[in-house]
């Protein structure tokens, strides 16, 4: 029973961990080139489903394989990096006349790439911690998974609350629109770049 108490709080952890800095402006970066509620709210739940797979598949292969080879602060940098692409694709994408793309489709996987991305920064951390909690290889994979569905959840929440400045419903000003997407974009380059200079060792 003990062992099954950190597995019955790993939802609501997953939840919290969708609201992490650089989750929330990745996710805000994605959507912001959205224009109704249910685009956004699908790239949230496509965000969440990389993050998973990448957390029980990775999660999987350290704990019954033995192996930390995801410990190293290289790859919260390499989050960083893709924050400050995001940031400056978005800035330039703004500037050029909108694309006419069929919804759902190439924006849904990149939400799914990015979320594969962040779950691999977090996984080496997680497991040490969930490690040292659990003894059983089979429960910490469940937790992983239960972990992940957490996140899946939050960041649907997250996607929708922060879909809102950036939808046509909403009809806000071309002004205003352009300066919270500028706003979003400066604040990714900024915290990536910020990740990038605490995790590489210069």
């Amino acid at each position: 029973m003990q062992g099954l108490l950190p597995i019955l709080f790993a939802s609501v952890a997953g939840m919290g961990h969708a609201f992490e800095p650089d989750h929330l402006l990745a996710v805000g970066n994605l959507i912001s080139r959205r224009d109704t509620l249910a685009e956004a709210l699908r790239d949230g739940v496509y965000w969440g489903l990389g993050h998973t797979t990448t957390l029980v598949v990775v999660g999987a292969v350290i704990l019954l394989g033995r192996v930390t080879f995801l410990t190293s602060g290289y790859f919260e940098a390499a989050v960083g990096l893709m924050l400050v692409v995001m940031g400056i694709s978005r800035l330039l994408e703004q500037r050029r006349p909108p694309a006419k793309v069929r919804p759902g489709a190439a924006p849904s996987r990149a939400a799914y790439a990015v979320g594969l991305l962040h779950g691999l920064a977090g996984s080496g951390a997680l497991v040490l911690l969930v490690m040292s909690e659990i003894r059983s290889p089979w429960l910490s994979v469940l937790y992983f998974a239960v972990f992940g569905a957490g996140s899946i959840l939050g960041m649907f929440i997250v996607a929708g609350l922060c879909s809102v400045p950036f939808t046509q419903r909403m009809k806000i000003s071309r002004t205003l629109k352009f300066g919270t997407v500028t706003l979003s974009s400066l604040l990714c380059i900024g915290y990536g770049g910020w990740m990038i200079y605490g995790n590489v060792r210069w």
